[in-house]
């Protein structure tokens, strides 16, 4: 990880290396806070912040989901991102705010205990690796499924929720693969560690339903420049014998971005290549966050223009 000059915790400007937490810190032991990513981008008009709103809307449906009261209003926070952006002048980079449940006491009940809020920027490239985005990565079907006490969570990003993501990533690369494909619950293909999935088959564009998946933000932008492009876009539940017979299956993400899959389980996709929708999509998404044409600039924020 690369470091930054400044983190930006409660309102104020810290050295990265100052920002510390004590280690009685309630969510370090109960893992109850909310996050979210989000990317910025070198533009010709300077840092572009890709659906900072959207993702805003998000961390805050996040806090109400969780029960979390962020002490910022989200007009405060939109501020602090162009300004912690700013103090480290970064031209591209990855935002993540956090917001978590501080010290006071121990036990499952953090009601009345402070909730503090962190924004970090560094610069992070390809998240699945340069090769990834290129040429595909190589992905197992996890034995780690989806686990959700209620339907609600998955619809927020929760930093206790993401064990089984982690375990899943981390069985995935001991066994020589780059990511993990998870299912839900009930057996049906659900997205990956970090990511969701599109598969398509004979032109016909899949995602999984909305039901045990987080919303991706990256996920909507690409339905949305596919629905662009007169492509349809059918979102349903299958297994995994549905991935086998595809002709192309590609990641998104926030940090994944379009990502293809050229393998699951050593069966190769397709001819084991990035096929022509993905490939498609994936430039229609460059373009649109580095601001080539003006497609979409409204989903672009410019800190210097501010």
């Amino acid at each position: 990880m690369q470091k930054s000059g400044y983190i930006w915790i409660n309102g104020k400007f810290v050295h990265w290396n100052e920002a510390i937490v004590p280690i009685q810190t309630h969510t370090l032991h109960y893992g109850l806070g909310i996050f979210e990513g989000i990317r910025c981008y070198k533009t010709h008009k300077g840092p572009g912040i890709f659906r900072l709103t959207e993702h805003l809307n998000r961390f805050y449906k996040s806090a109400q989901i969780s029960g979390i009261e962020v002490p910022f209003k989200q007009h405060e926070l939109h501020k602090a991102i162009i300004e912690t952006i700013k103090i480290n002048k970064l031209e591209e980079c990855y935002i993540r705010p956090l917001a978590f449940v501080g010290a006071g006491r121990m036990g499952l009940n953090p009601i009345g205990l402070p909730i503090h809020v962190a924004l970090m920027v560094w610069p992070w490239g390809a998240y699945l690796g340069e090769d990834g985005i290129k040429n595909g990565v190589r992905t197992m079907i996890s034995s780690y499924a989806k686990q959700l006490g209620h339907p609600q969570l998955a619809k927020a990003k929760i930093t206790g929720g993401y064990v089984n993501s982690q375990m899943a990533k981390m069985e995935a690369v001991r066994q020589g693969f780059d990511e993990a494909i998870m299912l839900d619950p009930h057996g049906n293909i659900a997205e990956g560690s970090g990511e969701n999935i599109f598969v398509i088959h004979k032109g016909q564009i899949t995602t999984p339903t909305k039901n045990y998946i987080l919303e991706g933000i990256t996920r909507d932008t690409v339905i949305t420049l596919a629905k662009k492009r007169g492509w349809a876009v059918t979102e349903k539940d299958f297994k995994k014998e549905f991935l086998f017979s595809a002709d192309e299956i590609f990641f998104t993400g926030t940090a994944a971005e379009v990502t293809p899959i050229r393998e699951i389980d050593r069966n190769k996709i397709g001819d084991g290549k990035p096929g022509p929708v993905t490939k498609t999509l994936q430039q229609d998404y460059q373009n649109v966050v580095y601001n080539k044409g003006d497609n979409f600039s409204e989903w672009l924020t410019f800190p210097n223009l501010i």
